[in-house]
Formats: structure tokens, sequence, C-alpha cells
């Protein structure tokens, strides 16, 4: 049996499948691809893949609700490939989980960098020990548990990485360039713009108020700072 990654590509483009079919297999890769939404359904519940590229925009279904799906059947990872101008759909498929996104057109060696990064992310997360409280909130780092006034916050995988190094060094400035390589990985580590996305996003499950840090400090230029401190009078 072969231990090559299995990737499910879905688009409806063939020359977009094909592409990335061949790219991605001259990486080592195992590649299986589906020209429409209900195709890619129909595959991953076959062969299940060790993860899943999706189109935004397909004709029967689309990749937001595509991704809906599989993540009712089981837990794997999801790069969505977004067109350029589909903000809202990025956010969306963030909202539901996906794992990374990547805007079209793309460069294919990028492409093979972030299908790695994933799949290393999904597969190396530790638990840590101890919790961290603050406010309403408790970070279980053990049980990978979050919970805000005794509610279970719901976080993507890359969403509770990104909070469980923070939690993990709470009191202390970790650089951008950490957060970056150790979360996402090496490949990621001058990407100041998507660690701001993925920070934002944390803080809104946290409880920030739009436009405000809440408990996840920013030091410009240097990195972010989780305060666990007990708020002053």
């Amino acid at each position: 049996m072969s231990t090559q990654p299995l990737v499910l590509v879905a688009d409806d483009e063939q020359r977009i499948t094909k592409l990335v079919s061949m790219a991605l297999s001259d990486e080592g890769f195992r590649v299986v691809t589906a020209s429409g939404g209900e195709e890619a359904l129909a595959k991953a519940e076959e062969i299940r893949p060790d993860i899943v590229l999706l189109d935004i925009v397909m004709p029967d279904l689309d990749g937001i609700e595509v991704m809906r799906q599989l993540r009712e059947r089981r837990s794997v990872p999801v790069i969505l490939l977004t067109a350029k101008g589909s903000a809202g759909d990025k956010a969306k498929g963030l909202d539901l989980g996906a794992d990374d996104y990547i805007g079209k057109p793309f460069h294919l060696d990028e492409l093979a960098a972030r299908v790695r990064a994933v799949l290393r992310r999904a597969s190396g997360v530790t638990a840590g020990t101890g919790t961290v409280q603050f406010d309403d909130i408790k970070i279980d780092l053990e049980r990978r548990m979050v919970t805000r006034d005794g509610q279970i916050v719901e976080l993507s995988r890359t969403e509770w990485l990104l909070l469980q190094h923070l939690a993990t060094n709470a009191g202390k400035v970790v650089l951008h360039t950490e957060l970056l390589t150790k979360v996402w990985g090496p490949e990621y580590r001058d990407d100041l713009q998507y660690l701001r996305v993925w920070v934002s996003r944390v803080r809104r499950k946290l409880g920030a108020k739009p436009g405000e840090p809440g408990r996840i400090k920013t030091f410009q230029g240097i990195g972010y700072l989780l305060d666990v401190e007990p708020a002053s009078e």
C-alpha cells in the first residue's frame, strides 16, 4: 500500500485539474480529480483522501457546500481555490473550517508547498499541558478545547494551532516569524498579512469587539502576545 498522500482535486475547469494533477504528481502526491461538487463528495467517500482541494465556484455544488458536507462526514484538511475578488466566499470558507486558501491564478510550486504545509499541520497537532484562563475563557491545552462562559468555542485546526502557540507562551511576545513557521511552516515565515487574517479570526472567537485586539495584543513589527493578566478595574 502506498504511503504517498492522496489528494482529491475538484474543479469544473479540466485544464486546472489536469495542471494541478500533473504538478502534484511530480511532487510525489497521488492525485484523483473530480469535475464538480457532487462527484467530489462521491469520490471523497470512496477513496478517503488525505487532503481535498476545492474550487469555490462549481456549477452543481460549490466548494463551500462540498466542504460543509465533508465536515459532517469526517475531518479532512481542505484547501479552497479562490478566484480574485471572492473575499466573502473566502471568509465564509474559513468560518466553516478551511485549512487554507489559494487565490487564482497560483504558482504550482506554491500550491505544492501549501499542500505539504497543511498536511504537516494536520498530522502534527500535539497536545500541550495545563490550562490557561482569563476573563470567561478557558483554554485546555491537553484536551485541545476552548470554552467561553462555559460554552465550547468552535475553532478550525489552524485557529487552534495559532491559539495553542500563543497560550503556551502566554504573557510573552511571540515573534511573527515564529508563529508563521511553527503554525504554517517555513514557507510562510514572511507572510505577515496572512498571519493578520488568522489572528483577527481568533480574536473574534475569543470575544474581541470589531477593530479591537481583545486579549491578543499587537506589538507592531514584532509579534503578538496573549495577555492573561486580570483586567484592571
